[in-house]
């Protein structure tokens, strides 16, 4: 690529111990904030976003071409409507939550209180800087905690504004930005911080977790691994290739919950190539390398990592349908769909997170859930189709840690919804009100405001009151 790449320097241990001391030493002050205050951080760090919208943009076409439009759907967006819900709910979130209480313990009440974890790492992945830094900040923020955020070296531009607008927001003690690679990211996990939320590929998911677990430190891993698609022999062909090619070559395919590879029935598997292929033009024109829309992969040791997937796989006997188109000077891959793709081969086997698409036919539904419970559980799981029945057997014989019905990602956008994996794709979950679960312990509280039946079960026992503790068993 033409821009200059930006250098990024590991942050020294003595640098990330004094930020760290300064948050651990503020964080009660901090989670003391009302939800008055809290709204108003959130209102600030609102209006900072959306006055450094340019920067942002001229950022992240520095990173990796990416065209202002997209910047504005994926990266602030998700953003600004994660502040708004927030801000909309925080009060309520914050608020004591009624519990029941049983009638063996009456003369008491009960309810949960959220409150802060303490100190949080925030480590975020390249490929929505923006969108995956703030948005979880977000919720760390409204839940009352102090924040150090690992941003990933690979989008030093994104970085750069993102330190601007942190700076401009908050102090120090409360959030701040730490710069560096894998030296950086060592040395942070071995801190005793007390939530880590990191997003990232599930290698590196499980370094994040057992560095926590030395420190019992509890973590939310949104991590990623082959989504599969499902198009059967009723959907509307039109409407899921044009859907699954945009959610697919999104970003240059650089999305954890993009359809990685798609089953499509026989019976349409002709139809739909030809009209995602129509789509493709449509989208990016007949040369996506001089169409402005047109993301690049984020480095060259990724663009190699996604061309030789291809390169495998045609050598297996893989047919490329349409693009295949290289060049190595711009990390550009074109749009590529390939079909009759090999089994054994890098794109069914690896996550592909470029801009290629794997295509294979089915007959019979039974033959796909088989492939897909082989793997490991997908971040997302799609179906399109028009059939009650086919969508409860796929819905019921599977698992994923999120799921569109006749669309792709956009279940990523609607902040009622939780939005994480399971296992390997993922712990725990985001957005909303479970973002906020997530930076927040359900401290759960019980207050006595009246002696109860258990004043009479206390030593010593007697015959009596074994027949009271009888029937506290056996009716309570």
């Amino acid at each position: 690529m033409s821009v200059a790449v930006k250098q990024t320097v590991d942050t020294s241990i003595s640098e990330i111990k004094r930020i760290f001391d300064l948050q651990h030493k503020h964080q009660f002050e901090v989670a003391k904030a009302t939800a008055k205050q809290r709204k108003a951080k959130l209102n600030k760090l609102h209006k900072a976003v959306m006055k450094y919208r340019p920067q942002i943009k001229e950022a992240l076409y520095h990173d990796y071409r990416k065209h202002p439009s997209e910047v504005d759907l994926t990266e602030i967006y998700p953003v600004t409507s994660e502040l708004k819900h927030a801000k909309r709910h925080l009060s309520r979130w914050m608020a004591p939550h009624e519990a029941a209480t049983p009638i063996a313990l009456l003369g008491s009440s009960s309810y949960i209180q959220y409150e802060a974890k303490g100190v949080v790492l925030i480590i975020a992945p390249w490929n929505f800087p923006i969108n995956l830094t703030l948005g979880p900040l977000v919720s760390a923020v409204a839940a009352g905690n102090t924040v150090m955020i690992k941003p990933s070296e690979s989008t030093p531009h994104a970085t750069e504004i993102m330190k601007t607008i942190i700076s401009e927001v908050f102090s120090e003690n409360e959030v701040a930005i730490v710069e560096g690679a894998i030296a950086t990211s060592t040395d942070l996990l071995t801190l005793p911080f007390n939530h880590i939320f990191f997003t990232g590929a599930p290698f590196i998911g499980k370094i994040v977790m057992e560095a926590a677990a030395k420190n019992l430190t509890s973590v939310t891993l949104e991590l990623g691994g082959k989504s599969p698609t499902v198009v059967d022999e009723t959907a509307n062909i039109a409407t899921a290739a044009r859907r699954i090619a945009w959610s697919k070559f999104l970003n240059n395919g650089q999305v954890c919950i993009a359809p990685d590879y798609v089953f499509v029935h026989k019976s349409k598997k002709e139809a739909f190539v030809k009209a995602v292929k129509e789509n493709i033009k449509k989208f990016y024109t007949e040369d996506a390398s001089k169409e402005s829309s047109y993301a690049r992969i984020v480095n060259n040791r990724h663009y190699k990592r996604v061309s030789s997937y291809v390169e495998d796989a045609v050598e297996k006997g893989a047919n490329i349908e349409t693009g295949g188109n290289y060049n190595s000077d711009e990390d550009y891959i074109s749009p590529t769909v390939v079909t009759n793709v090999p089994k054994d081969s890098l794109l069914m086997t690896e996550e592909i997170f470029g801009p290629v698409m794997p295509v294979t036919e089915f007959t019979d539904i039974s033959e796909v859930i088989d492939t897909i419970n082989s793997k490991e559980k997908p971040l997302a799981l799609y179906i399109y189709s028009k059939s009650r029945k086919n969508i409860n057997h796929i819905m019921a014989n599977t698992r994923a840690g999120g799921t569109c019905i006749n669309h792709s990602a956009v279940h990523f956008f609607n902040n009622n919804l939780p939005f994480g994996g399971s296992n390997n794709s993922g712990i725990g979950k985001g957005h909303g009100w479970f973002g906020f679960q997530a930076f927040s312990n359900a401290r759960g509280v019980l207050k006595q405001h009246m002696p109860n039946a258990l004043e009479l079960l206390l030593p010593p026992y007697n015959d009596f009151k074994q027949k009271l503790i009888d029937l506290t068993i056996k009716y309570f």
